[in-house]
Protein backbone atom coordinates (compact mmCIF):
# COMPACT_ATOMS: atom_id res chain seq x y z
CA UNK A 1 0.00 0.00 0.00
CA UNK A 2 1.19 3.52 -0.76
CA UNK A 3 0.36 6.48 1.47
CA UNK A 4 1.85 9.94 1.78
CA UNK A 5 4.12 10.49 4.73
CA UNK A 6 1.95 13.47 5.68
CA UNK A 7 -1.19 11.29 5.78
CA UNK A 8 0.57 8.67 7.90
CA UNK A 9 1.59 11.35 10.41
CA UNK A 10 -1.92 12.91 10.33
CA UNK A 11 -3.40 9.55 11.31
CA UNK A 12 -0.94 9.17 14.18
CA UNK A 13 -1.66 12.67 15.51
CA UNK A 14 -5.44 12.13 15.25
CA UNK A 15 -5.34 9.04 17.48
CA UNK A 16 -6.78 9.49 20.96
CA UNK A 17 -4.42 9.46 23.93
CA UNK A 18 -3.17 5.98 24.78
CA UNK A 19 -3.72 4.57 21.28
CA UNK A 20 -0.05 3.74 20.66
CA UNK A 21 -0.05 1.62 23.83
CA UNK A 22 -3.36 0.02 22.87
CA UNK A 23 -2.15 -0.87 19.37
CA UNK A 24 1.07 -2.30 20.79
CA UNK A 25 -0.79 -4.37 23.37
CA UNK A 26 -3.49 -5.57 20.94
CA UNK A 27 -0.89 -6.64 18.36
CA UNK A 28 1.72 -7.91 20.86
CA UNK A 29 4.29 -5.36 19.76
CA UNK A 30 6.62 -2.96 21.51
CA UNK A 31 5.30 0.60 21.72
CA UNK A 32 8.45 1.85 20.00
CA UNK A 33 7.67 -0.42 17.04
CA UNK A 34 4.29 1.26 16.65
CA UNK A 35 5.84 4.75 16.95
CA UNK A 36 8.48 3.85 14.35
CA UNK A 37 5.78 2.60 11.97
CA UNK A 38 4.22 6.05 11.92
CA UNK A 39 7.66 7.47 11.21
CA UNK A 40 7.73 5.20 8.12
CA UNK A 41 10.39 2.90 9.58
CA UNK A 42 10.02 -0.63 10.76
CA UNK A 43 12.63 -2.24 12.97
CA UNK A 44 13.38 -5.77 14.05
CA UNK A 45 16.14 -6.52 16.54
CA UNK A 46 17.31 -2.91 16.32
CA UNK A 47 17.71 -2.95 12.53
CA UNK A 48 15.56 -1.19 9.94
CA UNK A 49 13.70 -3.95 8.07
CA UNK A 50 11.33 -1.88 5.97
CA UNK A 51 11.65 1.67 4.80
CA UNK A 52 10.61 2.83 1.40
CA UNK A 53 10.06 6.52 0.80
CA UNK A 54 9.76 8.05 -2.64
CA UNK A 55 10.35 11.79 -2.86
CA UNK A 56 7.28 13.83 -3.68
CA UNK A 57 4.65 16.20 -2.38
CA UNK A 58 3.22 15.85 1.13
CA UNK A 59 6.44 14.42 2.51
CA UNK A 60 6.77 11.80 -0.20
CA UNK A 61 5.15 8.42 -0.69
CA UNK A 62 5.66 5.65 1.86
CA UNK A 63 5.24 2.08 0.69
CA UNK A 64 3.86 -0.16 3.46
CA UNK A 65 4.17 -3.91 2.99
CA UNK A 66 2.26 -4.69 6.19
CA UNK A 67 -0.76 -2.49 6.92
CA UNK A 68 -1.83 -4.20 10.16
CA UNK A 69 -0.83 -1.29 12.42
CA UNK A 70 -2.39 1.26 10.06
CA UNK A 71 -5.65 -0.71 9.87
CA UNK A 72 -5.76 -0.99 13.66
CA UNK A 73 -5.18 2.77 13.99
CA UNK A 74 -7.99 3.47 11.51
CA UNK A 75 -10.29 1.18 13.50
CA UNK A 76 -9.50 3.13 16.67
CA UNK A 77 -10.17 6.43 14.87
CA UNK A 78 -13.52 5.18 13.58
CA UNK A 79 -14.40 3.92 17.05
CA UNK A 80 -13.45 7.30 18.56
CA UNK A 81 -15.49 9.23 15.96
CA UNK A 82 -18.58 7.13 16.58
CA UNK A 83 -18.41 7.89 20.31
CA UNK A 84 -18.01 11.65 19.78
Amino acid sequence: MNITFEELRRIKHALPSGSISRIAQDLSLEEQTVRNYFGAQQYKDGEVVEFHLEPGPNGGIVHLEDTTILEHAQHILNEHRSIH
